[in-house]
């Protein structure tokens, strides 16, 4: 039982976040790029996630980082 609950929760703990935001009120891909290239994000790859946030690996202060962000604000989103 114990095992059963340590895989519970490592699964939830690598869940990603969720973003509920209507796809009509995205900011587009381009401008939300461009607003965080000006935060001082270097971009390697972007995406959407499973849970419709997006998604940036690349580096930021010279730190690679793994960041989600609210498709609609960009703010950024914690797991």
């Amino acid at each position: 039982m114990v095992a059963a609950s340590l895989i519970a929760v490592a699964g939830f703990a690598l869940a990603e976040p969720s973003c509920q935001v209507p796809k009509d009120k995205w900011m587009p891909e381009a401008a939300f790029k461009k607003m965080v290239e000006g935060q001082g994000y270097a971009i390697k790859t972007f995406k959407v996630n499973k849970g419709q946030c997006y998604e940036v690996y690349g580096k930021k202060d010279g730190k690679n980082v793994e960041h989600w962000f609210n498709p609609e604000t960009g703010a950024r989103v914690e797991k």
